[in-house]
């Protein structure tokens, strides 16, 4: 039996905006709550009313408001992204991030932190070894302290080795469920199917229990994701390729500029031998060519080239 990538937009929202308590046990596993902490209940959101996070709010995939076990309120939203364009963001950390009204009457909910959640299919810190990133906001002068707000958790896939490690295991079968599961892949580890959520996940990624609309939809966003990587590729070789012309651009103006002030300079040189061979004194040629009387008197010993790297003949 062929199953369908759980990564295309299509196919995450049928497994978890449709289903909530697979939702849950995704965000408890992935999110970087507090320990002893864990997820409830939870309410899907449109769309529209999950946080609009700049640069990241368009990828998003799902929202929920959701409840932990000891009451506490939050929102959580899962994005998928194909490429790092959204680094810039996550360097300066977030702090411009304004987050739309979540409830129907246009009033904040106070103090409910905001967790985005980005699943990014691409390499955005070479040279750490991790894959899993999470930021947020701390108080300046005591760190311990984590003030309430968004927080940001960025997980590499293409990083991503399964290890073996107990206390995050539900965390691995996640993982290995997204990155393991590819299009058309018809074997599935014994492993992920013992797990209920994730074989209930997995029995919607089933291609036979699509429609003809469904697999055309699928396939779009692959065209989509294929043209954004193109477009992205192209617009950063453009940008190579400017900086370059810029770059030579600069060298030809600064190498003109040099010519031009040589030039100058071996005029007055002229002007200076000329002055000195019809019996003017060095004093009144340095006045009048602003030349130092050392400079002069280099002409006049034939010490000073008339042109800069020239010669007397």
């Amino acid at each position: 039996m062929r199953h369908l990538d759980p990564k295309n937009d299509l196919i995450f929202w049928k497994v978890f905006g449709r289903q909530p308590h697979l939702l849950c046990s995704f965000l408890n596993a992935l999110l970087p709550l507090e320990e002893g902490h864990t997820i409830v209940s939870l309410d899907l959101l449109p769309i529209q009313e999950a946080p609009k996070v700049p640069l990241l709010w368009r990828y998003t995939l799902t929202a929920a408001r959701c409840i932990d076990n000891y009451g506490g309120q939050f929102v959580a939203s899962v994005q998928m992204l194909w490429t790092s364009s959204f680094k810039p963001f996550i360097r300066r950390g977030g702090s411009e991030t304004c987050i739309s009204p979540l409830t129907r009457d246009g009033k904040y909910e106070s103090a409910q932190p905001v967790y985005a959640l980005c699943l990014v299919n691409d390499v955005v810190e070479p040279d750490a070894a991790a894959y899993y990133h999470h930021q947020c906001s701390v108080h300046t002068t005591e760190p311990e302290r984590r003030l309430d707000g968004l927080e940001v958790v960025f997980v590499e896939l293409p990083k991503f080795q399964a290890a073996s490690q107990p206390e995050k295991r539900m965390r691995t079968l996640w993982l290995r469920y997204l990155t393991e599961i590819k299009d058309q892949t018809e074997h599935i580890s014994a492993d992920l199917l013992a797990v209920p959520e994730i074989e209930q996940a997995i029995a919607c990624l089933r291609e036979a229990d699509f429609t003809r609309a469904e697999l055309a939809r699928y396939d779009t966003y692959w065209d989509a994701i294929s043209s954004e990587r193109t477009l992205i590729d192209a617009t950063r070789r453009e940008g190579i390729a400017r900086g370059r012309l810029l770059s030579q651009q600069r060298m030809r103006e600064e190498n003109q500029a040099q010519g031009v002030a040589e030039g100058r300079q071996a005029a007055i040189y002229k002007i200076a031998r000329r002055l000195l061979e019809t019996g003017v004194s060095a004093a009144v040629v340095s006045e009048t060519t602003s030349l130092s009387v050392d400079e002069v008197r280099q002409i006049a010993a034939r010490k000073l080239p008339p042109t800069p790297g020239g010669d007397f003949s």
